[in-house]
């Protein structure tokens, strides 16, 4: 992508609404535009990074088995009413409208209970058990607050995926296998030793739970952790009884400010049993599915991964997520460095390198440099008439301080 056709620009200044440092740094540097409160728009290389933290998901997800599916954001209140959580003193972020009759429907906040009403009409025997379902989908969520930038949004991208059973020993080896996914993911999200699995409250599905939260200091959550077994326990569980189960000694748990990056629930048979998902054993006794739900926020994982890799200047993108590896910039307005860069473009690009050209002309060299550590792509190839004097081009990480130059073989070796 040439930087000069790219309809975004960046902004020296965050918008003066946004307090949260992932809002503030995605929208200077063009990734989002803001909507209305909790609401973002995706723009081009906001885009690009989504697909590929979907994508790492995706993987993790296909790699333990699961399938993907695409449910309907539209609820039928009916479903609902069966589990009692229709109501919104049950859920109290229901988003719901009418049709044109005036039928009420609900916006998705989530889906077990549609989810478990599908699959009474394709399973029926324990040969069908166990599997897995899961969907990257849009999300409504009317949040009281929301003032984190894209770490809580009103709506938002989510993975969702639900287990079914036969019986609990079946859940819990699934459940294990759920776990090692999310530590991939978020290992190969760049966050992985910021982030530990932490014993938590299930919330409007389940006594407990276990989340995966990532240490920061912008973080809703407060978590006490046990830095030698890599076991954390939030704070609204934290007592004597949940700390001799799991084997912990308070006097070794620090505390700290944390980010909720990913869930994972044991259902049981609470939705399976108001809604009639059964199976019959190899004793033709009918006996409700044993359910599991894990969920990964993934705007929030985005929010996540600038809040706790950023520095001063910008963004700092791990390469799994990076809208492009390489950020090309041509300095001064020399044809030769023009001719140049524009071959190396053209080059990387038959090699198939992710590569952003900054070919915008009337910029300064410290306008440009500026930019791409705000928008924090993890290698700045710099072409200009110093470093074509030196024998090539100038090749630097985001995290680095001095580049070093490097001839085109080089590069390409390097590459």
């Amino acid at each position: 992508m040439r930087q000069s056709k790219l309809f975004t620009k960046t902004r020296k200044e965050a918008p003066a609404d946004e307090i949260a440092k992932n809002a503030e740094l995605l929208t200077r540097a063009g990734f989002i535009n803001k909507q209305m409160a909790g609401v973002y728009a995706l723009l081009p290389l906001g885009l690009r990074v989504m697909k590929k933290i979907e994508n790492i998901i995706r993987e993790e997800m296909n790699t333990i088995g699961s399938q993907e599916i695409s449910m309907t954001t539209l609820q039928d209140p009916e479903v609902w009413k069966k589990t009692d959580r229709w109501s919104d003193e049950a859920v109290d972020v229901w988003f719901k409208t009418k049709l044109k009759n005036d039928t009420e429907l609900g916006l998705g906040c989530t889906h077990e209970e549609p989810i478990t009403k599908m699959l009474t009409e394709h399973l029926s025997s324990y040969r069908d058990l166990p599997f897995s379902v899961y969907q990257i989908q849009t999300k409504f969520r009317n949040e009281p607050r929301a003032k984190s930038g894209i770490l809580r949004g009103r709506e938002f991208l989510m993975k969702d995926m639900y287990s079914f059973c036969s019986d609990e020993d079946s859940h819990n080896e699934f459940y294990e296998k759920s776990k090692i996914a999310y530590k991939n993911v978020f290992q190969r999200l760049g966050i992985g030793h910021l982030t530990y699995i932490t014993f938590a409250s299930g919330g409007m599905f389940s006594k407990y739970s276990h989340e995966f939260q990532t240490i920061c200091p912008v973080g809703e959550d407060t978590i006490y952790l046990d830095e030698e077994k890599g076991i954390a326990v939030n704070k609204e569980v934290f007592d004597d009884e949940v700390l001799s189960s799991l084997g912990l000694d308070k006097s070794k748990m620090v505390e700290h400010k944390a980010i909720e990056v990913g869930n994972i629930f044991t259902l049981g048979k609470k939705y399976s049993e108001p809604l009639g998902l059964t199976f019959k054993n190899e004793s033709s006794e009918d006996l409700s599915v044993f359910m599991g739900c894990y969920g990964i926020g993934i705007g929030r994982l985005m929010g996540t991964v600038v809040e706790a890799l950023s520095d001063d200047k910008g963004i700092i993108w791990p390469e799994s997520i990076a809208p492009f590896k390489f950020h090309l910039l041509a300095l001064g307005e020399s044809e030769n460095v023009k001719k140049e860069a524009n071959s190396l473009y053209d080059l990387l690009l038959s090699k198939g390198v992710e590569v952003f050209f900054d070919d915008r002309e009337a910029m300064s060299a410290g306008e440009k440099f500026a930019d791409s550590d705000l928008i924090g792509i993890p290698y700045r190839i710099v072409v200009s008439e110093r470093s074509l004097k030196e024998g090539g081009f100038e090749l630097k990480k985001r995290t680095e301080e001095k580049g070093k130059i490097v001839s085109q073989e080089e590069l390409l070796k390097i590459i």
